[in-house]
Protein backbone atom coordinates (compact mmCIF):
# COMPACT_ATOMS: atom_id res chain seq x y z
CA UNK A 1 0.00 0.00 0.00
CA UNK A 2 2.66 2.34 -0.99
CA UNK A 3 1.38 5.70 -0.02
CA UNK A 4 -1.06 4.20 1.93
CA UNK A 5 0.56 2.79 5.01
CA UNK A 6 2.38 5.74 7.69
CA UNK A 7 4.56 3.29 10.41
CA UNK A 8 1.34 4.13 12.66
CA UNK A 9 -0.69 2.11 10.47
CA UNK A 10 2.04 -0.68 10.38
CA UNK A 11 2.80 -0.81 14.01
CA UNK A 12 -0.99 -0.85 14.70
CA UNK A 13 -1.28 -3.91 12.99
CA UNK A 14 1.63 -5.55 14.33
CA UNK A 15 0.84 -4.88 17.85
CA UNK A 16 -2.20 -6.86 17.23
CA UNK A 17 -0.40 -10.26 16.04
CA UNK A 18 0.70 -9.41 12.64
CA UNK A 19 3.17 -8.42 10.32
CA UNK A 20 3.46 -4.46 9.53
CA UNK A 21 4.51 -3.80 6.57
CA UNK A 22 4.74 -0.58 3.64
CA UNK A 23 4.81 -0.52 0.24
CA UNK A 24 8.32 1.82 -0.49
CA UNK A 25 8.31 1.65 -4.71
CA UNK A 26 8.61 5.57 -4.49
CA UNK A 27 10.34 5.77 -1.43
CA UNK A 28 14.16 6.82 -1.21
CA UNK A 29 17.28 5.06 0.50
CA UNK A 30 16.69 7.85 3.21
CA UNK A 31 12.67 7.81 3.09
CA UNK A 32 12.67 3.84 3.71
CA UNK A 33 15.61 4.46 6.51
CA UNK A 34 13.17 6.98 8.57
CA UNK A 35 9.92 4.74 8.16
CA UNK A 36 11.47 1.70 9.20
CA UNK A 37 13.33 3.54 12.16
CA UNK A 38 9.93 5.34 13.27
CA UNK A 39 8.09 2.03 12.82
CA UNK A 40 11.14 0.13 15.24
CA UNK A 41 10.56 3.15 17.78
CA UNK A 42 6.97 2.12 17.80
CA UNK A 43 7.03 -1.69 18.19
CA UNK A 44 10.78 -2.61 18.59
CA UNK A 45 11.73 -5.79 16.65
CA UNK A 46 8.41 -6.71 15.46
CA UNK A 47 7.75 -8.75 12.08
CA UNK A 48 8.04 -6.08 9.60
CA UNK A 49 7.79 -6.46 5.60
CA UNK A 50 8.48 -4.11 2.84
CA UNK A 51 7.50 -4.57 -0.69
CA UNK A 52 9.53 -3.47 -4.13
CA UNK A 53 8.53 -3.61 -7.55
CA UNK A 54 10.84 -5.19 -10.10
CA UNK A 55 11.66 -2.22 -12.31
CA UNK A 56 9.67 -2.76 -16.23
CA UNK A 57 11.98 -3.13 -19.04
CA UNK A 58 12.45 0.24 -20.71
CA UNK A 59 9.32 1.29 -23.06
CA UNK A 60 8.57 4.52 -25.30
CA UNK A 61 8.33 7.45 -23.03
CA UNK A 62 5.83 9.17 -26.14
CA UNK A 63 3.01 10.75 -24.60
CA UNK A 64 1.74 13.22 -26.47
CA UNK A 65 -1.93 11.87 -26.76
CA UNK A 66 -2.17 11.13 -23.23
CA UNK A 67 -1.14 14.76 -22.57
CA UNK A 68 -3.70 16.28 -25.01
CA UNK A 69 -6.33 14.24 -23.53
CA UNK A 70 -5.53 14.99 -19.39
CA UNK A 71 -5.17 18.72 -21.23
CA UNK A 72 -9.11 18.09 -22.03
CA UNK A 73 -10.36 17.30 -18.78
CA UNK A 74 -9.42 20.70 -17.66
CA UNK A 75 -6.30 21.67 -15.50
CA UNK A 76 -2.60 22.29 -17.13
CA UNK A 77 0.73 20.05 -16.01
CA UNK A 78 3.35 21.99 -13.77
CA UNK A 79 7.18 21.10 -13.98
CA UNK A 80 8.11 16.76 -14.85
CA UNK A 81 9.04 15.10 -11.30
CA UNK A 82 12.52 14.26 -10.58
CA UNK A 83 13.20 10.48 -11.59
CA UNK A 84 12.26 7.59 -9.63
CA UNK A 85 13.95 6.00 -7.07
CA UNK A 86 16.88 3.75 -7.78
CA UNK A 87 15.90 0.17 -7.63
CA UNK A 88 19.33 -1.23 -7.06
CA UNK A 89 19.59 1.33 -4.31
CA UNK A 90 16.42 0.65 -2.95
CA UNK A 91 16.70 -3.19 -2.24
CA UNK A 92 20.32 -2.48 -0.44
CA UNK A 93 18.10 0.11 1.70
CA UNK A 94 15.51 -2.45 2.39
CA UNK A 95 18.44 -5.27 3.10
CA UNK A 96 20.13 -2.93 5.62
CA UNK A 97 17.41 -1.96 7.21
CA UNK A 98 16.67 -5.76 8.27
CA UNK A 99 12.71 -6.10 7.81
CA UNK A 100 11.74 -9.71 8.48
CA UNK A 101 10.47 -9.98 5.18
CA UNK A 102 10.64 -8.39 1.59
CA UNK A 103 7.68 -8.88 -0.99
CA UNK A 104 8.09 -7.93 -4.83
CA UNK A 105 5.53 -7.43 -7.37
CA UNK A 106 5.81 -7.21 -11.23
CA UNK A 107 8.74 -10.01 -11.31
CA UNK A 108 11.46 -11.82 -9.78
CA UNK A 109 14.55 -10.52 -7.73
CA UNK A 110 18.08 -11.94 -9.53
CA UNK A 111 19.61 -14.71 -8.66
CA UNK A 112 22.52 -12.30 -6.70
CA UNK A 113 19.52 -10.07 -5.04
CA UNK A 114 17.83 -13.71 -3.83
CA UNK A 115 20.87 -14.33 -2.69
CA UNK A 116 21.84 -11.09 -0.99
CA UNK A 117 18.60 -11.68 1.30
CA UNK A 118 18.92 -14.96 1.97
CA UNK A 119 22.52 -13.60 3.11
CA UNK A 120 20.92 -10.82 5.29
CA UNK A 121 18.30 -13.22 6.80
CA UNK A 122 15.38 -11.59 4.78
CA UNK A 123 12.87 -13.47 3.76
CA UNK A 124 11.87 -12.79 0.50
CA UNK A 125 7.58 -13.25 -0.45
CA UNK A 126 7.11 -13.43 -4.38
CA UNK A 127 3.87 -12.05 -5.86
CA UNK A 128 2.19 -14.04 -8.22
CA UNK A 129 -1.25 -14.07 -9.93
CA UNK A 130 -0.42 -17.32 -11.92
CA UNK A 131 0.56 -21.09 -11.13
CA UNK A 132 3.34 -20.12 -13.71
CA UNK A 133 4.49 -17.19 -12.16
CA UNK A 134 4.43 -18.91 -8.86
CA UNK A 135 6.62 -21.77 -10.26
CA UNK A 136 8.93 -19.38 -11.67
CA UNK A 137 9.07 -17.76 -8.10
CA UNK A 138 9.66 -20.69 -6.53
CA UNK A 139 12.52 -22.13 -8.85
CA UNK A 140 14.62 -18.52 -8.26
CA UNK A 141 14.39 -18.94 -4.34
CA UNK A 142 11.09 -17.19 -2.95
CA UNK A 143 10.48 -18.47 0.49
CA UNK A 144 6.90 -17.48 0.24
CA UNK A 145 4.70 -16.90 -2.69
CA UNK A 146 1.95 -13.88 -2.13
CA UNK A 147 -1.33 -15.77 -4.35
CA UNK A 148 -2.74 -11.95 -5.93
CA UNK A 149 -5.88 -12.73 -6.40
CA UNK A 150 -8.14 -10.63 -8.98
CA UNK A 151 -10.55 -8.66 -6.48
CA UNK A 152 -7.60 -7.72 -4.79
CA UNK A 153 -7.21 -2.99 -4.54
CA UNK A 154 -4.08 -1.61 -5.72
CA UNK A 155 -2.11 -2.86 -8.85
CA UNK A 156 -1.73 -6.43 -10.51
CA UNK A 157 1.59 -8.17 -9.79
CA UNK A 158 1.74 -10.03 -12.79
CA UNK A 159 5.08 -9.91 -14.60
CA UNK A 160 4.35 -9.18 -18.07
CA UNK A 161 2.40 -5.70 -17.83
CA UNK A 162 0.70 -6.83 -21.61
CA UNK A 163 -0.75 -10.31 -19.90
CA UNK A 164 -2.29 -8.59 -17.12
CA UNK A 165 -6.08 -8.15 -18.05
CA UNK A 166 -5.57 -12.00 -19.08
CA UNK A 167 -4.94 -13.02 -15.38
CA UNK A 168 -7.94 -12.33 -13.67
CA UNK A 169 -8.38 -15.33 -10.88
CA UNK A 170 -10.15 -15.26 -7.89
CA UNK A 171 -9.64 -16.04 -4.79
CA UNK A 172 -11.66 -19.33 -4.25
CA UNK A 173 -9.90 -20.43 -7.57
CA UNK A 174 -6.34 -19.48 -7.19
CA UNK A 175 -5.57 -20.45 -3.54
CA UNK A 176 -5.61 -24.31 -3.96
CA UNK A 177 -4.48 -24.10 -7.75
CA UNK A 178 -1.01 -22.65 -5.86
CA UNK A 179 -1.02 -23.96 -2.67
CA UNK A 180 -1.50 -27.90 -3.96
CA UNK A 181 1.48 -27.51 -6.45
CA UNK A 182 3.67 -25.52 -4.57
CA UNK A 183 6.17 -26.77 -1.59
CA UNK A 184 6.48 -23.29 -0.33
CA UNK A 185 3.60 -21.64 1.75
CA UNK A 186 1.15 -19.41 0.41
CA UNK A 187 0.18 -15.87 1.44
CA UNK A 188 -3.65 -14.68 -0.17
CA UNK A 189 -3.97 -11.41 -1.41
CA UNK A 190 -7.35 -10.12 -2.76
CA UNK A 191 -11.10 -9.73 -1.22
CA UNK A 192 -9.76 -10.63 2.53
CA UNK A 193 -11.49 -8.11 4.88
CA UNK A 194 -13.02 -9.90 7.40
CA UNK A 195 -13.17 -13.03 9.45
CA UNK A 196 -15.23 -15.41 7.24
CA UNK A 197 -13.04 -14.66 4.28
CA UNK A 198 -10.25 -15.26 6.32
CA UNK A 199 -11.32 -18.45 7.25
CA UNK A 200 -11.94 -19.28 3.94
CA UNK A 201 -8.68 -18.61 2.58
CA UNK A 202 -6.87 -20.80 5.60
CA UNK A 203 -9.24 -23.92 4.96
CA UNK A 204 -8.33 -23.83 1.49
CA UNK A 205 -4.74 -23.78 2.07
CA UNK A 206 -3.21 -20.59 2.61
CA UNK A 207 -0.69 -20.35 5.10
CA UNK A 208 -1.64 -16.56 5.80
CA UNK A 209 -3.22 -13.65 4.54
CA UNK A 210 -2.01 -10.03 3.30
CA UNK A 211 -4.96 -6.91 4.16
CA UNK A 212 -4.88 -4.09 2.07
CA UNK A 213 -8.30 -2.64 1.24
CA UNK A 214 -9.70 -3.98 4.94
CA UNK A 215 -7.28 -0.82 6.45
CA UNK A 216 -7.82 1.94 4.59
CA UNK A 217 -10.66 3.43 6.55
CA UNK A 218 -8.57 3.50 9.68
CA UNK A 219 -7.56 6.27 11.37
CA UNK A 220 -3.93 5.21 11.28
CA UNK A 221 -4.02 5.15 7.26
CA UNK A 222 -4.84 8.49 7.63
CA UNK A 223 -5.62 8.29 3.92
CA UNK A 224 -7.51 11.12 1.66
CA UNK A 225 -10.85 11.60 3.07
CA UNK A 226 -12.25 11.69 -0.03
CA UNK A 227 -11.34 8.53 -0.72
CA UNK A 228 -11.97 7.11 2.40
CA UNK A 229 -15.88 8.36 2.22
CA UNK A 230 -16.11 6.47 -1.07
CA UNK A 231 -14.76 3.09 0.63
CA UNK A 232 -18.02 3.31 2.88
CA UNK A 233 -20.48 0.87 1.52
CA UNK A 234 -18.83 0.46 -2.04
CA UNK A 235 -20.24 -2.20 -4.40
CA UNK A 236 -17.59 -5.00 -5.80
CA UNK A 237 -19.04 -3.69 -9.11
CA UNK A 238 -17.88 -0.04 -8.85
CA UNK A 239 -14.50 -0.69 -8.51
CA UNK A 240 -12.98 -1.75 -11.92
CA UNK A 241 -9.71 -2.54 -13.25
CA UNK A 242 -7.31 0.56 -14.87
CA UNK A 243 -4.19 1.81 -15.72
CA UNK A 244 -5.34 5.61 -15.66
CA UNK A 245 -3.02 6.91 -13.30
CA UNK A 246 0.37 4.87 -13.54
CA UNK A 247 0.23 2.73 -16.74
CA UNK A 248 -0.07 -0.48 -14.95
CA UNK A 249 -3.46 -2.08 -14.64
CA UNK A 250 -4.73 -1.90 -10.92
CA UNK A 251 -7.87 -1.86 -9.19
CA UNK A 252 -9.57 1.03 -8.12
CA UNK A 253 -13.03 3.07 -7.73
CA UNK A 254 -14.57 3.95 -10.33
CA UNK A 255 -13.96 7.54 -10.57
CA UNK A 256 -15.14 10.55 -12.96
CA UNK A 257 -11.25 10.25 -14.22
CA UNK A 258 -10.76 6.42 -14.44
CA UNK A 259 -14.29 6.71 -16.46
CA UNK A 260 -12.93 9.40 -18.74
CA UNK A 261 -9.91 6.85 -19.71
CA UNK A 262 -12.37 4.44 -20.70
CA UNK A 263 -14.29 6.42 -23.50
CA UNK A 264 -14.12 5.28 -26.81
CA UNK A 265 -12.31 8.92 -27.81
CA UNK A 266 -9.30 8.61 -24.53
CA UNK A 267 -5.89 6.94 -25.54
CA UNK A 268 -4.40 4.14 -23.96
CA UNK A 269 -2.46 5.09 -21.44
CA UNK A 270 0.99 5.89 -21.56
CA UNK A 271 3.24 1.96 -20.20
CA UNK A 272 4.72 2.69 -16.75
CA UNK A 273 6.41 4.78 -15.48
CA UNK A 274 5.46 7.39 -18.28
CA UNK A 275 1.76 7.52 -17.06
CA UNK A 276 2.50 7.91 -13.60
CA UNK A 277 4.80 10.62 -14.39
CA UNK A 278 2.68 12.45 -16.30
CA UNK A 279 -0.20 11.85 -13.91
CA UNK A 280 1.80 13.73 -11.45
CA UNK A 281 2.82 17.02 -13.36
CA UNK A 282 -0.97 17.38 -13.93
CA UNK A 283 -1.58 16.74 -10.24
CA UNK A 284 0.76 19.20 -9.02
CA UNK A 285 -0.59 21.89 -11.56
CA UNK A 286 -4.23 23.65 -11.75
CA UNK A 287 -6.59 21.27 -11.10
CA UNK A 288 -8.80 19.62 -13.10
CA UNK A 289 -11.25 16.09 -13.70
CA UNK A 290 -7.78 13.96 -12.02
CA UNK A 291 -8.07 12.84 -8.92
CA UNK A 292 -5.43 14.36 -6.77
CA UNK A 293 -4.85 10.89 -5.41
CA UNK A 294 -5.23 7.27 -6.69
CA UNK A 295 -8.58 5.79 -5.58
CA UNK A 296 -7.20 2.43 -4.77
CA UNK A 297 -10.34 -0.22 -3.60
CA UNK A 298 -10.28 -3.85 -3.61
CA UNK A 299 -14.13 -5.43 -4.52
CA UNK A 300 -14.14 -6.54 -0.45
CA UNK A 301 -14.21 -2.44 0.19
CA UNK A 302 -17.73 -2.24 1.51
CA UNK A 303 -16.15 -4.71 4.95
CA UNK A 304 -13.45 -1.71 5.76
CA UNK A 305 -14.28 -0.17 8.88
CA UNK A 306 -13.53 3.04 10.70
CA UNK A 307 -12.24 1.16 13.83
CA UNK A 308 -8.75 1.55 14.74
CA UNK A 309 -6.48 -0.82 12.85
CA UNK A 310 -5.66 -3.10 15.92
CA UNK A 311 -9.11 -3.78 16.39
CA UNK A 312 -9.97 -4.61 12.74
CA UNK A 313 -7.15 -7.39 13.12
CA UNK A 314 -8.17 -8.49 16.29
CA UNK A 315 -11.77 -8.98 15.09
CA UNK A 316 -10.80 -10.66 12.18
CA UNK A 317 -8.92 -13.59 13.78
CA UNK A 318 -11.67 -13.84 16.59
CA UNK A 319 -14.41 -14.28 13.89
CA UNK A 320 -12.12 -16.66 12.21
CA UNK A 321 -11.56 -18.59 14.88
CA UNK A 322 -15.06 -19.46 15.36
CA UNK A 323 -15.23 -20.86 11.87
CA UNK A 324 -12.06 -22.81 11.74
CA UNK A 325 -11.91 -26.51 12.90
Amino acid sequence: MAGACPPELAAAVAGAGGMGASGVVNDTPEKIERWVGRYRELVGDAPLQLNLWIPDPPASDAVGAQAAFLDGLGGSAAAAPGPAPDFTTQFEAVLAARPTAVSTIMGLLTPEQAAAARDAGVAWFATATTLDEALAAERAGADVVVAQAMEAGGHRGSVDPDAAEATTVGLFALIPWLADALTVPVVAAGAVADGRSLAAALTLGAAGVQVGTALLRTPEAGVDAGWAAALDGLAPEDTVMTRAYTGRLARGIATEYVRAWARPDAPAPAPYPHQRHLVARYRAGERGTLDRVNHWAGQAAARATTEPAGEVVARMWREAEVLLP
